[in-house]
């Protein structure tokens, strides 16, 4: 498993279609700059060759099951290798809406093996310090895409999120520290349960960093 380096923080947010991802990664972002943060913000599927073809797909039609898988290991690696490793390195806190767990959950409710996603992730991406699971049920998440005015793509199916759901649940109650947030409560009153976590854990990331060597 490869760990976040330096002196730099790795924030994931994950959890199904309408929980809310989007909208806590932006006002953390805010906050933390807003505090003197040097903040990465960044998504997966990523807006890179790979992440494009991906977000094209979802509303076009899925891409055969072994094809997406592919192009999410690769838009991840050159994510990876491109912005997340770099800016860890540089000290950065990096806030990530959606990550390899995402990768797991979705692809496996197409059927393959998640436990081995999740193998093959985190042999070249880092752990993250802080995930935070935004927890919704399915029928609440998809009358908020319905309220919001979208239509329902094919991620998005009631049958699937179930099974994505299901995954999610299953893989992370075994990943201690996982940080669960009802995604039910305020976007507020999420944003403020979240910076109780980070903060703390971006105090200790630069007290471990202290004192090494550059």
């Amino acid at each position: 498993m490869v760990r976040s380096l330096d002196s730099g923080l790795l924030v994931v947010i994950e959890g199904i279609d309408g929980t809310g991802k989007s909208t806590l990664a932006r006002q953390l972002a805010e906050r933390l700059e807003q505090a003197g943060e040097c903040v990465v913000l960044s998504r997966e599927p990523t807006q890179g060759r790979y992440g494009r073809r991906l977000r094209d797909s979802a509303i076009a039609g899925r891409l055969a099951p072994a094809e997406e898988l592919e192009l999410f290991m690769a838009d991840r690696r050159e994510h990876v290798d491109g912005l997340i490793l770099p800016s860890l390195r540089s000290g950065k806190l990096v806030i990530l809406d959606r990550y390899y767990f995402s990768t797991a959950a979705y692809q496996g409710a197409r059927g393959f093996d998640w436990h081995r996603i999740l193998v093959e992730n985190e042999q070249f991406a880092p752990d993250p310090d802080v995930l935070i699971f935004l927890d919704l049920s399915v029928e609440e998440s998809l009358k908020r895409i319905h309220g919001r005015g979208e239509s329902t793509d094919s991620f998005e199916q009631a049958g699937a999120l179930e099974r994505v759901h299901d995954i999610y649940h299953s893989l992370l109650v075994q990943r201690p520290g996982t940080v669960w947030l009802d995604a039910r409560e305020s976007a507020a009153q999420v944003l403020d349960r979240a910076l109780r976590v980070i903060v703390p854990a971006r105090s200790g990331t630069r007290r471990a960093g202290a004192g090494r060597a550059h």
